[in-house]
């Protein structure tokens, strides 16, 4: 038996015609986005092109040992870094803070910060961003 998986775009109409939508980590690619380096990686799991979500953009991210994401502040979003396994050094505010296992962070727009695996092992996290992108979300 063969599994088929739907294209990471099927469910992009789910908020739209209100219909819940169900995905599997393994049917989606590891990406890594514009100011990120050295294998830090992400899933895009709930966002506007995958769910059609309007609130949210829900990502599982993966840091190789020596890979971040480079220092960046967002106008409105809020971010939530939660942290799954390894651990990091994340900076905020020029803040340095060791994150591992069970922590989680809440990062409020205008606090500039940076993320970067400093450990021997994948550093893995949540990050659930709201809005999706970096401006006010529009009405219906």
């Amino acid at each position: 038996m063969s599994l088929v998986s739907p294209p990471v775009d099927a469910f992009a109409d789910a908020a739209e015609n209100r219909y819940a939508a169900t995905r599997n980590l393994g049917e989606l690619l590891w990406t890594q986005y514009p100011g990120h380096f050295n294998r830090a990686l992400s899933k895009a799991i709930v966002t506007p092109q995958t769910v059609g979500s309007r609130f949210f953009d829900h990502r599982i991210s993966s840091y190789e040992p020596g890979a971040h994401v480079e220092s960046h502040v967002h106008a409105v979003q809020e971010q939530i870094y939660h942290v799954l396994s390894g651990q990091g050094l994340l900076i905020v505010d020029g803040e340095r803070r060791l994150v591992r296992a069970d922590d989680v962070t809440f990062i409020p727009p205008g606090v500039v910060h940076e993320f970067h695996c400093t450990g021997n092992e994948p550093l893995v996290f949540l990050v659930i961003t709201s809005p999706p992108t970096d401006e006010e979300p529009q009405p219906r």
